[in-house]
């Protein structure tokens, strides 16, 4: 049982299930609020970091320390003789 049946059948109501659209578009609203002050105070704290160990003292990126750090593996003279 789904959709106008299924809210009929726990509540006897033919329009519950358009009734209950509001409430649910105002905790929706509530809620995305919420998520976007947060998704931007993340995102300074993780641009912060970004600026505060990839960039020189004047906001440029270091290229080289990103690719030191995403590739930088050399190892190989634990393998050769």
């Amino acid at each position: 049982m789904v959709g106008q049946n299924f809210w009929y059948l726990v509540s006897e109501s033919k329009s519950l299930y358009t009734d209950i659209i509001k409430p649910l578009e105002y905790k929706a609203h509530e809620h995305n609020e919420r998520f976007l002050v947060e998704k931007v105070r993340i995102t300074n704290i993780l641009t912060k970091a970004f600026i505060d160990t990839y960039c020189d003292q004047l906001g440029a990126i270091d290229w080289k320390k990103i690719v030191r750090f995403t590739c930088g593996n050399y190892d190989m003279d634990k393998f050769l003789p």
